[in-house]
């Protein structure tokens, strides 16, 4: 028999509620409900509109590009952290959360300053032909700079917990460094993986601080959405406006139930709460996995 909830857990159940309708939720459904005052065909012709499609096809491939460098450096460093411990570890991790602490605008500027058209680096690339602020490259530097501690972040942690048994069994065993990465270290971390990787986008998709610094703003080519939405902002074309902020927002929230999916099946089971020790046939005597 369950035992009966006491008042003060239905009032914190009932704050956390309100707290999360008055933050979420409700501003969900304004720019849903002003996205569509208009009837759907305008809702249509403002995200179907060139610019728009522009700004989308530029989001999606900052953010494919972004992602899987971030993949790649989030899990060699933390890998280079947890497991190899080397000298200046805290001075790296320091470096790593710094996209934490410093402000996007303040990263977009730093960039600028560094490969700008008056930057020694950035006059010589724009000589040759490949240009990097007010261009795609730069959207993506950008990009890639915002969102790198993500992984790095979620793996951290979850290395750490799991220690290296796995991996020295496996060696035992005659396995060798790239087999043991890729049978064992990365499969037990492989939700945490997906995790960050999930928070990498999100935080990809959306970026507006760095990237408005870096982009220059140039209409049809390196417009993001969120800038796109706010030129129509600015424009006074409100509706066209909420219209593209809707598709955003359909982005985060597919990203949203993809983050809790991956996190229901990252959840272990009571009966899988030990995992079933290295056995000898999977690795070969060759350290190959067969």
């Amino acid at each position: 028999m369950k035992r009966p909830r006491d008042a003060v857990q239905w009032t914190l159940v009932g704050l956390a509620v309100l707290a999360l309708a008055a933050v979420v939720l409700l501003p969900l459904a304004v720019v849903l409900t002003s996205a569509l005052q208009d009837g759907l065909t305008v809702w249509r012709d403002a995200v179907m509109h060139p610019q728009a499609r522009a700004a989308l096809r530029l989001t999606l491939l900052a953010t494919a590009i972004a992602v899987p460098l971030n993949a790649v450096f989030g899990l060699a460093a933390a890998l280079l952290i947890v497991h190899h411990k080397p000298r200046g570890r805290h001075l790296l991790v320091a470096l790593i959360d710094l996209p934490f602490t410093v402000s996007p605008v303040v990263a977009g500027l730093m960039l600028v300053l560094i490969l700008g058209a008056r930057a020694p680096l950035g006059a010589w690339l724009i000589e040759h032909g490949t240009p990097v602020i007010f261009a795609t490259p730069g959207i993506v530097l950008a990009t890639v700079f915002v969102t790198f501690p993500f992984v790095a972040r979620e793996l951290m942690p979850l290395l750490a917990a799991r220690g290296t048994d796995e991996e020295v069994a496996a060696v035992s065993l005659g396995a060798r460094g790239g087999a043991v990465l890729r049978r064992v270290t990365v499969p037990g971390i492989r939700w945490g993986l997906v995790y960050g990787l999930i928070l990498c986008t999100a935080r990809a998709v959306g970026e507006f601080g760095a990237v408005s610094v870096v982009s220059g703003h140039i209409r049809g080519r390196t417009n993001t959405l969120p800038l796109h939405i706010e030129v129509l902002f600015n424009e006074y074309h409100t509706t066209a406006a909420f219209a593209v902020a809707s598709l955003l927002a359909l982005l985060a929230v597919v990203t949203l139930l993809v983050k809790e999916a991956v996190g229901r099946r990252a959840t272990p089971k009571p009966a899988a709460a030990l995992e079933a020790p290295v056995s000898p046939t999977v690795f070969g005597t060759t350290g190959e996995v067969p």
